[in-house]
């Protein structure tokens, strides 16, 4: 008996046609897959990545030196308060007066001494001229054979005593007119005056209060400086900035509109803490160096107002 033969099922043309064809199909799909452009949307990420600046910091307005507190250098009672909250100030203009009687009082005082002190140097130049003059004559008379030794000795001691009295006497009007400027500084001590032009931003006077050098500020001026920012550089951009390098400050308020150049004056050589940060946790362990910037046209900025600057990532020294 024979073994049956296995036989394959007989495929049509149409078949083979359909198989080849998918073949090619899926081949093709994976040359276009491999050969297919970089997706745009990639590549615009790739080029955000790219950082436009070298660093960001926060940062605050103010001016070189600070605001400065003003308070009576002598304490009295107030006379004359002569400005107000708001108003702007030249440098001498008086700004607030103490009771000046007694002051007046010690400089009548000191100028009688020194009136009497000129009284005494003219009286003993007087004695000391005519003592001067017995014992020229006494000393003529002894050479002569006329007159006694002892007495021409007297009356050259006599004058010589009174040439003593007579340099004290000057030395006391010295003493007596330096008394006299004491007392005159002392009425100008009780009269406070504006150091340079400012404007009065605070003031807690009255006429009629007392007041002492110990008792606070009695009037807090904004001096007529440029304005600066001082920003909080973190200590991993350091090394990144450097002094006329540009940069652009934006208020915090209003970053869109409000935002002008600037650029590096100085970079502290010390550590400090982050006082600009909102995180408490942040601020408690962050360390930042101050960078003081400059603008590069004068701005009206209020003392205190936030912004944040940020550096140019090109380094280009400020002429």
């Amino acid at each position: 008996m024979k073994s049956p033969i296995l036989r394959l099922p007989h495929r049509s043309p149409a078949a083979k046609l359909i198989r080849v064809g998918c073949v090619v199909l899926g081949a093709s799909w994976l040359l276009a897959a491999c050969s297919k452009a970089p997706d745009t949307s990639s590549v615009s990420v790739l080029a955000s990545a790219t950082p436009a600046y070298a660093a960001v910091a926060r940062g605050r307005v103010d001016i070189e030196g600070g605001l400065l507190s003003l308070s009576m250098p002598r304490e009295g009672i107030l006379a004359k308060v002569a400005v107000h909250e708001g108003d702007h100030v030249r440098k001498g203009q008086l700004l607030a007066a103490l009771n000046s009687e007694p002051a007046k009082l010690a400089i009548d005082a000191a100028q009688a001494r020194v009136e009497q002190a000129k009284a005494q140097l003219a009286l003993l130049g007087i004695k000391q001229a005519a003592a001067k003059q017995r014992a020229t004559r006494l000393a003529a008379a002894v050479a002569a054979g006329a007159g006694d030794g002892q007495s021409a000795d007297d009356a050259r001691e006599a004058a010589a005593q009174l040439v003593a009295e007579q340099a004290a006497a000057k030395a006391a009007l010295d003493m007596s007119r330096q008394k006299l400027d004491e007392a005159r500084y002392e009425l100008k001590q009780r009269s406070l005056f504006a150091p340079f032009d400012a404007d009065v931003v605070k003031m807690s006077a009255q006429p009629g209060a007392s007041v002492s050098p110990s008792s606070g500020a009695l009037f807090t001026l904004l001096p007529d400086k440029p304005r600066i920012v001082r920003a909080e550089l973190n200590e991993s951009f350091v090394s990144v900035i450097k002094p006329g390098m540009h940069a652009e400050v934006y208020a915090n308020s209003n970053p869109e509109t409000q935002h002008w150049g600037a650029h590096v004056l100085r970079i502290a050589q010390v550590y400090g803490p982050a006082t600009l940060e909102n995180d408490p946790q942040i601020r408690a362990n962050a360390r930042t160096v101050e960078c003081v910037l400059a603008f590069d046209k004068p701005q009206n900025l209020r003392i205190g107002q936030r912004v944040t600057v940020r550096f140019a990532a090109r380094y280009t020294p400020k002429d």
